[in-house]
């Protein structure tokens, strides 16, 4: 049987449980959080001092901060791209009603909301320039993005088991940061996204290791080609207005880095409990190139920490587009 065609029989048995995943992973609509329940009511008698009172604690949160909350906006606003992008791997029918494309569907509607809530608030904060912003979220939907996995499930599992963890990290320390500053309605809306994705992690890792039970071999396989390419977050491919794609990642990813909010130690951790929860050095029944990969996939988180031993990150800010200065580098 060809590679294709058992990828094809390993996504087809999993299927058949995407129904329990759906109820374990994800939350109906009608039950779960929306973002008018963080948001001032623009019905309510209150919503202008309510909105004043957002525009003041806003005051209190520095530039590298702004940078890295309209950085994650527009990643959680990208969604149409994401969506088209795992409609599009092997094993799942976009014209049917359930199955994958169900999982694809629910998970995209759920993650619909991030960008939504942390839009608004970017917008009634009045610390940022959105219309520079919103010019960006067009660029990252029209440019679209490639991360190297192709049409493979296998690989598509492997970055959405790491990226979301990362946005969950993301999204946490930045909800951290905001309390600190007195920010307590960011901190808590920050955090429930945080929740959002770490549920959304568990799901897919959990599809890898139930692949790991069918595939073994090919799974390994294409867990280290995903590490030997490096795991790309979505904005590496974000530019502002006039730059060309990807021009503005650098500077977003630096930021981050001075921040603590997402670092090249995080990226590690998450490889070593990927590893670990996926249990690789545990599975048998290998073929000679699934051996070779999982030896590599041993080895690199303490490769990749000699790395980044040597690494360091510019201190002085780039000024965005997104972000005026007003005096608060």
């Amino acid at each position: 049987m060809s590679l294709h065609n058992i990828r094809l029989e390993v996504m087809q048995t999993i299927e058949k449980r995407v129904d329990s995943f759906l109820e374990q992973y994800l939350i109906p609509a009608d039950q779960i959080w929306q973002p008018t329940d963080f948001l001032p009511d623009s019905q309510g008698e209150n919503f202008f001092e309510e909105v004043k009172k957002i525009r003041g604690e806003a005051q209190e949160l520095g530039y590298d901060f702004w940078v890295v909350l309209v950085g994650d906006t527009i990643t959680e606003e990208a969604l149409p791209t994401y969506e088209s992008w795992l409609m599009d791997v092997e094993g799942v029918d976009q014209h049917a009603r359930n199955g994958w494309s169900k999982w694809v569907r629910h998970w995209t509607a759920e993650e619909n909301r991030h960008g939504d809530v942390l839009n608004k608030y970017l917008y009634l904060s009045g610390r940022v320039n959105m219309k520079e912003i919103e010019v960006t979220t067009q660029h990252m939907i029209a440019d679209g993005f490639d991360i190297g996995t192709g049409r493979d499930p296998y690989k598509n599992f492997v970055y959405t088991s790491f990226q979301e963890l990362a946005t969950n990290i993301s999204h946490k320390r930045v909800g951290q940061l905001a309390k600190k500053k007195g920010n307590p309605m960011l901190a808590k809306m920050c955090n429930i996204i945080a929740g959002d994705e770490m549920r959304h992690h568990l799901a897919y890792r959990e599809f890898v290791k139930i692949i790991f039970d069918y595939d073994p071999s090919e799974m390994m396989i294409a867990f280290a080609d995903m590490m030997k390419r490096k795991i790309v977050m979505p904005a590496q491919f974000v530019r502002e207005s006039g730059d060309h794609i990807g021009s503005a990642f650098e500077n977003f990813s630096n930021a981050a880095q001075r921040l603590g909010v997402y670092t090249t130690f995080d990226y590690i951790n998450i490889l070593d409990r990927l590893n670990q929860y996926w249990e690789i050095d545990k599975i048998r029944e290998l073929n000679d190139k699934g051996e070779k990969a999982r030896d590599y996939l041993v080895r690199l988180p303490e490769r990749l920490k000699r790395i980044s031993e040597r690494m360091s990150t510019p201190q002085d800010p780039h000024i965005f587009k997104w972000v005026e200065a007003n005096g608060v580098l």
